[in-house]
């Protein structure tokens, strides 16, 4: 296939790139500058402006682009970008996909778990309704953002949770463990939704051949707290796990961030993946961290 891609130089962009090529496929990266070979296409997804006869010439589109959640303190400036860069970005490829003469057969669109908000003691599922907080409204606005692609054009939006890699929401986690100053963040007991890198990338190269629509969770099949996160971490590393940080402390450093994505509970079951045969690498989160630090910085797979 030939896959164009928004968020190619990010965490997970850089392994999908490499992934893709690996299997032969073809991929033409976004990019906000002058395009420099046949492989780059330029956009300004803030201003609205892709060059849309791009789109004849690729058979799938997957957008990761997308301000950092990790990026804190949300200020209320921040709290519009995160938005602003999520619906602008995929509107942009959707209005492009519309003016094609051949529209791509397929959109992945990025998403998040945050769409369920913080539901402890539930078992989520993409059939479980949005919750409510400020990311939970992020992320039912951007889906909607993606329901704007061509009618002939098979979009998912795939609802993504923590990814267990070198880099994303655990960078800062690994750096304070290797520090030795992790520990418990408020009870601990608040389930994370994990999902290895290699398990990440392999469910988006999965869902390019797949026939899912819609909402699809990007999760390991086996939950785990945050304790259980982070203990694993510092025991991988041979670091001492003896800090616990209060609720009020969290929030009173970071506001909105430590309730939305420290503290909030979300048991998130891939259950649309499972169902259509995905195989995951790493079902464990202890698998997926012995992946993370058995490999180098820079590995991808």
């Amino acid at each position: 296939m030939r896959v164009l891609l928004a968020g190619a130089s990010g965490f997970i962009g850089t392994a999908l790139v490499a992934a893709l090529t690996t299997d032969g496929h073809e991929v033409v990266r976004l990019v906000r500058r002058r395009a420099q070979g046949a492989d780059e296409a330029a956009w300004s997804p803030a201003a609205g402006i892709i060059d849309f006869t791009v789109m004849d010439r690729v058979d799938a589109v997957v957008n990761l682009s997308g301000a950092s959640l990790a990026r804190l303190p949300w200020t209320r400036s921040y709290r519009g970008e995160i938005l602003d860069s999520r619906i602008t970005a995929t509107r942009t490829l959707c209005d492009a996909m519309r003016k094609a003469r051949r529209p791509p057969a397929v959109f992945l669109n990025a998403s998040a778990v945050g769409y369920y908000g913080d539901r402890p003691g539930e078992l989520l599922t993409e059939y479980s309704s949005a919750g409510s907080g400020f990311l939970a409204d992020v992320v039912s606005r951007w889906e909607a953002a993606a329901q704007l692609a061509p009618e002939e054009t098979r979009t998912v939006v795939f609802r993504t949770g923590v990814v267990v890699g070198h880099g994303g929401a655990l960078k800062r986690v690994g750096t304070l463990t290797r520090l030795g100053v992790s520990g418990r963040l408020g009870t601990g007991g608040q389930h994370w939704p994990w999902i290895a890198l290699d398990d990440e990338v392999g469910a988006l190269v999965h869902l390019l051949d797949s026939h899912l629509t819609g909402p699809v969770n990007i999760a390991g099949p086996t939950p785990a707290t945050a304790d259980r996160v982070m203990t694993g971490m510092a025991e991988r590393m041979h670091r001492p796990y003896t800090f616990a940080v209060p609720e009020r402390m969290l929030e009173a450093a970071l506001g909105r961030a430590a309730d939305e994505l420290l503290l909030a509970s979300q048991k998130v079951r891939p259950q649309r993946l499972i169902d259509d045969g995905y195989r995951f690498k790493h079902p464990t989160v202890e698998s997926a961290l012995d992946a993370m630090l058995s490999a180098p910085p820079t590995a991808v797979r």
